[in-house]
């Protein structure tokens, strides 16, 4: 397939709300394997639709590298741990910068997978924190919305982290 450029800060696109997937398309179907192609390209652990200019409600979510990207189709946060966790993030549609953002520690989200099956499952750590982060883009929001004050700030080449 090919790679999808990502839209950045102040691009009016990620402020708008995402629309739900009713049927996979053909279309959806490569837009998925190019969100995974761009994500995996760009050194980053999560994509959004709405980063790569689509508005459906679909994200892909890679913790680890040596794993296959999950994909869920209008993922939902069902619950949310009471513990939260500051960490540090970052976001292949904020380039150059990183914060520290408050999570749930634990979440049970709902979605559909690549096939339009339903699922099911709880998500901790960084898994969770990858899927809130990707399911704010859904909804028109960005991570810098939510860092704690004081800690967004430039990073360099050299420094190390994934992008989400």
């Amino acid at each position: 397939m090919s790679l999808r450029s990502v839209r950045q800060t102040g691009d009016e696109i990620l402020r708008k709300k995402s629309k739900e997937v009713k049927d996979l398309t053909p279309r959806l179907k490569d837009l998925i394997v190019d969100m995974k192609e761009t994500m995996k390209n760009l050194g980053g652990c999560g994509l959004a639709a709405v980063q790569v200019g689509v508005l459906k409600n679909i994200i892909v979510c890679a913790p680890n590298e040596e794993e296959e990207p999950i994909v869920l189709i209008n993922p939902e946060i069902l619950e949310k741990s009471e513990t939260m966790v500051e960490d540090s993030e970052g976001c292949l549609s904020v380039e150059g910068y990183r914060g520290k953002v408050l999570r749930p520690k634990s979440i049970v989200v709902k979605a559909k997978d690549e096939k339009m099956n339903d699922i099911e499952f709880d998500a901790e750590d960084f898994l969770a924190r990858i899927i809130c982060h990707e399911v704010d883009h859904l909804n028109g929001v960005l991570y810098t919305d939510k860092v704690v004050e004081g800690t967004l700030e430039e990073i360099k080449d050299d420094d190390a982290g994934e992008k989400e």
